[in-house]
């Protein structure tokens, strides 16, 4: 099987990017955002969902990370979109329930083609390092409306912030990893209509 492979860059006044994404991949990850600590959760995606992902964005941290974070979303869902390709075998659905230590997440996905969100996380800390808790909603958007997927997270316990975002993040990729994974009894799309 020839592996899934996608790669984009897309420049901005406010960011330039370039991401590489295998999906069938090693849980290999050369990453930076010059935000660290989304860093961290990006490694953590690629280390538990076993993509490769190889990342650079230079965005204006001078502002904010707001822009950094939103726009990795927008391309990483726009790879995950073109890697997946006419999704023909994949088992379409995908989900996790990951505890981290106090905390407990529940992350379910459908790569339907309709992008739809729903959140439902509390960070008790606004901030882990260098990273605002608030743009960890503003990324999964952005990843679930340019995927054109639809994308479920639910806190069921947590205390500590570092602990719900990066349950959150490994959640995410071990959902997408199921969803993205072959299945030898779907020979066209998992679709009654025929199509995704």
């Amino acid at each position: 099987m020839n592996k899934r492979v996608s790669k984009i860059s897309r420049k901005t006044k406010e960011t330039d990017i370039s991401l590489e994404l295998i999906l069938d991949g090693e849980g290999k990850s050369e990453i930076n955002t010059g935000v660290g600590f989304f860093d961290h959760m990006l490694e953590g995606f690629a280390r538990h969902g076993l993509f490769d992902l190889y990342l650079t964005c230079k965005g204006d941290l001078d502002v904010d990370t707001h822009h950094t974070i939103e726009d990795t979303g927008i391309v990483l869902g726009q790879v995950i979109k073109a890697a997946v390709g006419d999704k023909k075998g994949i088992r379409r659905y995908g989900h996790f329930l990951l505890p981290m230590d106090e905390a407990l997440i529940a992350c379910a996905i459908d790569l339907c083609g309709r992008p739809y969100f729903n959140f439902d996380l509390t960070f008790p800390q606004e901030r882990c390092g260098d990273m605002e808790m608030c743009m960890v909603r503003e990324f999964f958007y952005a990843l679930s409306s340019n995927a054109g997927m639809n994308l479920h997270l639910k806190q069921l316990d947590g205390l500590n912030s570092h602990h719900i975002a990066e349950a959150s993040f490994k959640a995410f990729a071990k959902a997408l990893d199921m969803a993205t994974g072959f299945d030898d009894r779907i020979e066209d799309v998992l679709s009654t209509k025929g199509a995704l």
